[in-house]
């Protein structure tokens, strides 16, 4: 125990500045920084004990960020401005290392490291500790979903795209990436579609222009999987910008470029990518999994089902389930899907809704004729109808007649 009480000490005594910086201040009294030493010892002796747990580690982690937070608002109430949460940041994330050097495998504590690197802005630390984290838990799903859905939000779907890929290779046991990466191309089209419609684009530039970047499928639009992976390399210093000579004049002055040719401008709008290519490539690529099955195709169907806006939803929508009623002709699943079809894409509260369900029923009618899972079906819509029934502003007529339908299939069920 003399070992870790040392440890204890070496790494109490590198608080000391900004202990004397508390005092100095007077953000904080003797008492209290006297009670926030024996505390800080006890957490430290603890995470140093033999047999010591990750919830240890994720304790004294939340009681640092907690003393940070009432130092930022004593701060503030005294108007001191010259203190930071530099010092305090720095021991989170020593903690952080201890914790999962002594336990890597615990996937609690590199979530939260990497949801406090995130919450700091440390976007070159969360690369390296997303890294990491990948090659010690590569079969992750979450993890590989985390990392391509934050590279989307960044607007990098090259990156987004190269995370999901490298990550469909080691997850072939679950659908939930293979999901994930379909919804995040899902969002991809739905946000290409604002840009060609003028949402969110600069005024006097051209809709279509403005998602050149964004397209980045190859020729011929084929997904593949990488074969060798590659990592990004920090550089040191900045890379000199060299003028293209193509865009010089004979007077060396810079000429003025058309953004795109209108050949260009035609192949973006032409492209199948823009068509909902990539989430059905992504759907047929899992059905030769071995995870894929019913359940799992519903959950392409039911994911799909949830981006109205996208032009291309009918025809996605439609490619699953057709490819569930040829595999699994008649079960719970797909015979689900088969009715409530129609009211996909369909605002509930749109005067096209109670079409819609009209054609739900009538299918509902003949699909509970037909299938021999019954007992599931009757589950799969009581719950979507449940769902329809918790939309606020609903119409009096239909919810009367769902909640008609509702009962009626629950006692058929009972009887």
């Amino acid at each position: 125990m003399g070992g870790a009480a040392e440890k204890a000490r070496f790494y109490l005594e590198r608080a000391a500045p900004e202990l004397r910086e508390f005092e100095e201040k007077e953000i904080f009294t003797k008492d209290e920084i006297r009670s926030l030493v024996t505390k800080r010892s006890d957490y430290e002796h603890l995470i140093l004990s033999p047999g010591t747990k990750p919830t240890d580690f994720l304790s004294y982690i939340s009681w640092e960020t907690s003393l940070d937070r009432l130092r930022a608002k004593r701060c503030a109430r005294l108007k001191i401005r010259t203190s930071s949460s530099h010092a305090s940041q720095a021991r989170t994330f020593n903690i952080f290392e201890r914790a999962v050097n002594k336990h890597p495998g615990s996937l609690e504590l590199w979530f939260a490291y990497l949801d406090f690197a995130a919450s700091v802005k440390a976007t070159k630390r969360w690369n390296r500790i997303a890294t990491r984290a990948l090659r010690l838990h590569p079969s992750e799903s979450s993890l590989w979903t985390l990392a391509g859905r934050r590279a989307a939000k960044a607007g990098d779907m090259e990156k987004a795209r190269a995370h999901f890929l490298r990550g469909c290779r080691f997850c072939t046991t679950a659908p939930n990436l293979w999901v994930e990466y379909a919804r995040c191309e899902m969002e991809w089209l739905q946000k290409i579609e604002a840009k060609k419609a003028g949402k969110g684009v600069r005024r006097g530039v051209n809709p279509v222009e403005a998602i050149k970047d964004t397209e980045t499928v190859q020729e011929g639009d084929v997904i593949e999987f990488d074969e060798e992976d590659s990592e990004d390399e920090e550089m040191d210093g900045e890379m000199m910008m060299l003028p293209d000579p193509d865009a010089e004049g004979a007077d060396g002055k810079q000429k003025r470029k058309k953004v795109m040719t209108e050949e260009e401008t035609r192949k973006i709008e032409q492209s199948p990518a823009l068509s909902g290519a990539i989430p059905m490539a992504i759907f047929d690529i899992a059905r030769k999994q071995q995870f894929f099955g019913a359940k799992a195709a519903e959950m392409f169907f039911d994911m799909f089902a949830q981006f109205g806006g996208v032009s291309s939803q009918e025809r996605i929508v439609g490619h699953v389930l057709e490819a569930m009623q040829e595999t699994y002709p008649g079960h719970a699943c797909t015979v689900s899907c088969w009715v409530r079809q129609p009211a996909v894409g369909v605002e509930v509260l749109s005067v096209g809704f109670p079409k819609a369900l009209r054609e739900v029923l009538a299918r509902l009618k003949k699909g509970l004729a037909e299938t021999k899972y019954k007992k599931a079906l009757v589950g799969k819509i009581v719950d979507w109808i449940e769902g329809v029934l918790a939309v606020e502003g609903l119409d009096e007529g239909i919810k009367m007649v769902l909640e008609h339908t509702k009962g009626s299939l629950e006692q058929q069920v009972a009887n």
